[in-house]
Order: C-alpha cells, then sequence, then structure tokens
C-alpha cells in the first residue's frame, strides 16, 4: 500500500513529535514552518525546532515570512494531506483547496470550546475541569472545522499550563496516528462541530498583571497555573512606599477555613514552608513561590522574611 504524501506546518517544540508521527507513517513531501527569527542572548537568526528536526531527517523545508509567498512552491508538490500542529499562520481558501483530501489541525481543546491561539492556557484559566484534543478539518474561519474524532482528559487542581500541555501532546499523537490510519484504510470522517464556541485569545502582558483586590482567590490561582507558560503573573508588591510587580511561581488555593475578614491585597499570615496568605477580593490565597525582579525564584515565606513583613501588612495592592 503506498504511504499518503503529506506537508507538515508546524514550528515550536510542542509541534516536533508530530513531524516526527508524520515521518514515521507517511511520506512527507514537505515541511512549511514561521520565518526564522532571532533568539537567544546573542539574538541570532536561529531556526525553529520544527525547522531544525526536519533539517535532520533530511525532510525539504520552507519558512516563508506570509504563506502567500511561497504558495506555487507549495502548490508545485503533489501530496494528499495536510497536517497542521501549532503553525501559527491562517490558511487561506487556495491552500486549502491544494491537497486531494484536505488539511488536519491537531488542537488541544474540545472544540468548538476554546477556539483560538491559547486553549490550554484559557482552559485552565477560565476555570474548566476537563478539556481534551481536537482532529479537524481546517476552514477559512477559526477552529470552526468539522471534526474527526476528540480524545478527553481531566485538568486536576494541581495541574498548571506546563502539566496540562504534557497530558494534551501524547493524546493528541494518538488521535492523529488513529486519524492517519483510519484515512489510509479509506475512512474519512467530517463531523461538524456542536455546541456553543467559547474563545481561547492568545495572553497578552496586561492579562498576567494580577491584582488580589480585584480577583476572587480562585481567579488568581486559575490565572496563575495558566500563565505558567506565556507571560509570567505577576501581583503588585507595596513595600515602604514604593511598588513593584513581583513574579509568581507557585500559587495555591487556601481551604475556607483559613480566610478571614481583611482588606483585600493584605497579608494575613507568614508560615514556614507554606508561604503568604493574603486576602482576595473572595476568599485568601497562598503564595508559594515567587520571583523578585533581578533576584533568584525563592519561597515566598523567606522573600516575606526579608523583606519584614507581618500580618496585617497591606503589601499586595497599588
Amino acid at each position: 500500500m503506498n504511504k499518503l504524501k503529506t506537508i507538515f506546518f508546524g514550528t515550536p517544540d510542542l509541534s516536533v513529535p508530530y513531524l516526527e508521527l508524520l515521518y514515521q507513517t507517511t511520506d512527507v513531501q514537505l515541511v512549511v514552518t514561521q520565518a526564522d527569527k532571532p533568539r537567544g542572548r546573542g539574538m541570532e537568526i536561529t531556526p525553529c525546532p520544527v525547522k531544525k528536526r526536519a533539517l535532520e531527517l533530511g525532510l525539504p523545508v520552507l519558512s516563508p515570512e506570509k504563506l502567500k509567498d511561497d504558495f506555487d512552491k507549495i502548490a508545485a508538490v503533489p501530496f494528499d494531506l495536510g497536517v497542521a500542529v501549532a503553525y501559527g499562520k491562517i490558511f487561506r481558501p487556495n491552500f486549502l483547496e491544494l491537497p486531494k483530501l484536505g488539511i488536519l489541525n491537531v488542537h488541544f481543546s474540545l472544540l468548538p470550546r476554546l477556539r483560538g491561539a491559547a486553549p490550554v492556557q484559557q482552559a485552565l484559566i477560565q476555570g474548566y475541569t476537563r478539556t481534551g484534543i481536537s482532529v479537524f478539518w481546517i476552514r477559512p474561519g477559526m477552529d470552526d472545522g468539522p471534526l474527526f474524532l476528540q480524545k478527553e482528559c481531566d485538568i486536576l487542581p494541581q495541574d498548571d499550563a506546563h502539566t496540562l500541555f504534557a497530558k494534551l501532546i501524547p493524546l493528541g499523537l494518538e488521535g492523529l496516528k488513529e486519524t492517519l490510519a483510519q484515512i489510509a484504510s479509506g475512512s474519512i470522517v467530517q463531523t461538524p462541530q456542536e455546541g456553543e464556541p467559547t474563545l481561547a485569545p492568545m495572553l497578552q502582558k496586561e492579562d498576567a498583571l494580577l491584582r488580589p483586590a480585584l480577583l476572587s482567590a480562585k481567579e488568581l490561582n486559575d490565572r496563575a497555573r495558566g500563565l505558567a507558560c506565556g507571560p509570567k503573573p505577576k501581583v503588585p508588591f507595596t513595600h515602604n512606599g514604593k511598588t513593584e510587580w513581583l513574579q509568581l511561581v507557585r500559587t495555591e488555593l487556601a481551604p475556607a477555613q483559613e480566610d478571614r475578614p481583611a482588606a483585600s491585597g493584605s497579608v494575613l499570615l507568614i508560615e514556614r514552608n507554606r508561604g503568604i496568605l493574603v486576602k482576595c477580593k473572595e476568599g485568601s490565597i497562598w503564595f508559594k513561590e515567587v520571583h523578585p525582579a533581578g533576584k533568584k525564584p525563592m519561597a515566598a515565606d523567606a522573600f516575606a522574611n526579608g523583606r519584614g513583613l507581618k500580618a496585617g501588612d497591606g503589601a499586595f495592592i497599588e
């Protein structure tokens, strides 16, 4: 049986295992990535992880600044199927017409929920307790094409964006492997998405500025978990009349019995090996580990002791 002829579209580290799966199971004709960019301290022009791995595998690669710039080159490659994983560019209708079967995308949510660029982070920020992956057919709209298959997983209270990606990447590989096997056997599935769509927009720097006075403890904790990948979560820290933004590394939602009446943003308790208990708009939260500007990450209670904080201080307000 002849292998499917494919083109892979992808860019970051998380896309690399999908390229390797496609390389093992199909005849990869071409790999398309985003353009090389300055990276690292020296800001040297460096290929993205997918391009680096494709070249190691001896595969031809295109890295256009804009996808339309290389339309003719891609159109000249005969292929049955396109597969995109975190490519980061929009496919116009003329691209979707190139392959015989279409272009599939592996998306890290249960569509139509969390359409957009940051479904893993937003699942946590928006308080989801269950998510998964969707293998779907790309259409001109945003993540609204028909589904091939979906796989689900739980989001645990201790999960953050790092651990959730660690669950979803292998789940997506399972889904893509099953999809490719079905397509190779002649089974093409196109099931319309059902339900009310929700959105997962790309996170901006201002989204990471978390104010205990304006957020409940649960909202702040969920945001800190989601921001483990992306712009780093920060809270305002005011001490000796001076305000700075203090990066949060680890947080933990405090049980209801530890909460007590106090002004939002104030310190309720400082406890060795637990951290700083902070009052929020509703409820309270433990700051377990923090990262002051210009220093290494440290236990929050050590930070509090070094700054001379005590219970009752209104430290986490602007």
